[in-house]
C-alpha cells in the first residue's frame, strides 16, 4: 500500500494556518461562504490563522467591482481574516496578479533541480502519437518531452517554438488522507506531466495556487470536492517544491461536500436565487442566521439541534466531523434558522436592523427621531413574528403613512356586519381617555364580544384592517397606542365609510 508523504505537515493549535483564496468574478455564492466559513471556523477553533488572499490572475474575468463585493461578504457576514487583503501580513503581496517575480524566483529553482523541463510538442503532435502507437487519444500528453536532448531543444527554437514548462510527475502512487474522505491514492500513471507555465512564461492557476499555498505555510486545505481532482497535481508539485527547497512540508487537504439546489442533483448553481448571497440579505437574512444554516451544510452540533450562537459552532466545529455526503440548500430551513435567531437578539440590537429595511421599502429616507421612536416602540411587536428583516415593513407600514392600502384579501375575509363593527369600535374607543393597550382591550371586548355577542377572531377583523390594511397584522391594541386615539378613530371612520360607500 502507498504511503503519504512523510513530510506531511502534523501542525495543530496556533500553528494551523488555513486560507481563503477565491477569484473575484461575480457575485459572492452561498458555497463560496460555506468555504469561508469553515475556514474561518476551523481557524478560530484551534486558535490558529486565516489567510485571505486573491485568485486575480484570469483579467478576462477578474474585475475591482466583485473584489469589493467579496470584502463587503466577508464583513456583513463578520467573516475576519488574519492575514491578506486589505490587512497586510508578513506574506505580501496577497494578489495573484502582482506576485509574478516570486513565481519567476520559484519557476527557476525548480529548474535547476529538474522538476521542469521544457515542452516543445503541439496539441496535434499530441495526438498523431497517441493514435501512432495505438494509445486513446482522451489520455493527452505521453510524456515525449521528457528526454529531449539539447540538440532537439536547439532545433524546436531554430523553429521559433517557445516551449512551455511541464512538472515531471513521480512514477509512483500518490496518496494522502483526506481529513474527510480517508485516504485516497492516486495510481502511477493516472495523469502525465502537465503545464505549470505556458509558452509565454505566464504561469497556470495549477502552478500558483499550491506555490502561494507553500510560500505562505497553509497547513491545512479546506476546499470544495469539486477541486479534489487537482489535489494528485499539487502533491506532485508539492513533493518537488520540497525537493527545491521552496519549503518543508505537505499540508492536509479535506474535500467539503457539494451544496446541492432544492430539487434535482446538481451542485447549486451561481443562477439559482438561493446561491446569491446578497438577495439573502436583501430579504432580511441576519449574519447569525444565515452563517447558522451554511454551517449545517456538512456539518452538525449534535442530532437533535440546528440552532447555535457563532461562539458555540467555534468551540464545537472540527473539520474532521464534516459529513462527505452532498449537503442541500432547504430555503424553508434556512427562514426558520434565521427567525430563530431574530429572536435571540436583543429588542434594541433587532429595532437597529430593521431601520435599513424600513428606508429601504420607502416609509422614510432619512428618520425624524419621532420615526425612530415609533420604530424602536414597535419592535417588539413583531420581533417574534417574522423569520426575516424584510418582513419587517409589510408589518409596521401603517405606522408610517395615513393613506391606509387595504389588501385585497383583508378587504375580501370581511364580515357583512364589518360597517356595523366599526362604527361599535368608534364608539367604544371615543370615551377612552387613558389610551393604553388594556383600556382598549376591554372597552372593544365589552362592545363588541359582549353587546354583539361576536367572537373574538370575528369581532377583531374589521379593526385590524381599519388599522393596518392586513388581515395579518402585529398586536391590534399595541397597534392602535402606537398611532394613538384621534388616529385610530380616523381609520376606523374611513374604513366604515368606504365599506357604506
Amino acid at each position: 500500500m502507498a504511503t503519504p508523504h512523510p513530510l506531511t505537515t502534523t501542525a495543530s493549535g496556533a500553528d494551523v494556518r488555513v486560507r481563503f483564496c477565491p477569484s473575484p468574478t461575480g457575485l459572492p455564492h452561498v458555497g463560496m461562504v460555506r468555504t469561508a466559513l469553515y475556514n474561518w471556523a476551523y481557524a478560530r477553533h484551534n486558535g490558529g490563522k486565516l489567510v485571505f488572499r486573491i485568485e486575480d490572475t484570469d483579467a478576462a474575468r477578474d474585475s475591482e467591482e466583485s473584489f469589493r463585493q467579496l470584502v463587503d461578504a466577508l464583513t456583513w457576514l463578520k467573516i475576519d481574516w488574519d492575514e491578506g487583503v486589505e490587512v497586510g501580513g508578513p506574506h505580501e503581496p496577497y494578489r495573484q496578479s502582482q506576485r509574478h517575480d516570486i513565481y519567476r524566483g520559484v519557476i527557476d529553482k525548480l529548474i535547476a533541480s529538474g522538476a521542469l523541463y521544457e515542452s516543445y510538442s503541439t496539441a496535434e503532435e499530441i495526438d498523431a502519437r497517441n493514435e501512432a502507437n495505438g494509445r486513446a487519444k482522451q489520455l493527452g500528453y505521453d510524456n515525449y518531452d521528457r528526454t529531449l536532448s539539447e540538440e532537439q531543444k536547439a532545433a524546436f527554437r531554430a523553429e521559433g517554438r517557445q516551449p512551455a514548462l511541464r512538472l515531471q510527475v513521480p512514477d509512483e502512487d500518490l496518496t494522502y488522507v483526506d481529513l474527510i474522505r480517508g485516504e485516497v491514492t492516486f495510481p502511477a500513471g493516472s495523469f502525465p506531466d502537465f503545464v505549470v507555465v505556458r509558452p509565454n512564461g505566464i504561469p497556470l492557476y495549477t502552478f500558483v495556487n499550491p506555490v502561494d499555498d507553500a510560500l505562505m505555510g497553509i497547513t491545512h486545505v479546506l476546499r470544495g470536492e469539486d477541486l479534489m481532482p487537482s489535489t494528485a497535481r499539487q502533491l506532485a508539485l508539492y513533493a518537488a517544491l520540497i525537493d527545491a527547497g521552496v519549503t518543508t512540508f505537505v499540508p492536509r487537504f479535506a474535500h467539503m461536500p457539494l451544496v446541492l439546489g432544492e430539487t434535482g442533483n446538481k451542485k447549486l448553481s451561481k443562477r439559482d436565487p438561493q446561491a446569491d448571497l446578497f438577495l439573502h440579505r436583501e430579504r432580511g437574512f441576519i449574519h447569525e442566521g444565515l452563517l447558522n444554516y451554511l454551517a449545517l451544510l456538512g456539518w452538525s452540533i449534535g442530532h437533535d439541534r440546528d440552532v447555535f450562537s457563532l461562539d458555540e459552532f467555534i468551540a464545537a466545529f472540527d473539520i474532521e466531523n464534516v459529513n462527505p455526503n452532498p449537503a442541500r440548500f432547504d430555503q424553508k430551513k434556512a427562514e426558520s434558522i434565521n427567525g430563530d435567531h431574530i429572536r435571540m437578539l436583543d429588542v434594541k440590537d433587532f429595532a437597529e436592523r430593521t431601520i435599513p429595511y424600513l428606508a429601504a421599502a420607502g416609509l422614510f429616507d432619512e428618520p425624524t427621531h419621532e420615526q425612530l421612536v415609533l420604530a424602536f416602540r414597535a419592535a417588539p411587536l413583531v420581533q417574534e413574528r417574522v423569520q426575516l428583516l424584510g418582513e419587517v415593513p409589510g408589518m409596521l407600514g401603517f405606522l408610517f403613512t395615513e393613506d391606509i392600502a387595504y389588501e385585497a384579501d383583508a378587504l375580501k375575509g370581511l364580515p357583512a356586519n364589518a360597517g356595523e363593527v366599526l362604527d361599535a369600535c368608534v364608539a367604544a374607543l371615543e370615551p377612552v381617555t387613558e389610551f393604553t393597550p388594556e383600556k382598549i382591550q376591554d372597552a372593544l371586548a365589552t362592545a363588541l364580544v359582549e353587546n354583539l355577542e361576536l367572537k373574538p377572531r370575528v369581532a377583531y377583523g374589521p379593526p385590524r384592517v381599519a388599522i393596518t390594511g392586513r388581515r395579518v397584522s402585529p398586536p391590534l391594541f399595541e397597534s392602535m397606542e402606537l398611532i394613538g386615539k384621534d388616529e385610530t378613530l380616523r381609520r376606523l371612520r374611513l374604513l366604515s365609510g368606504t365599506l357604506a360607500g
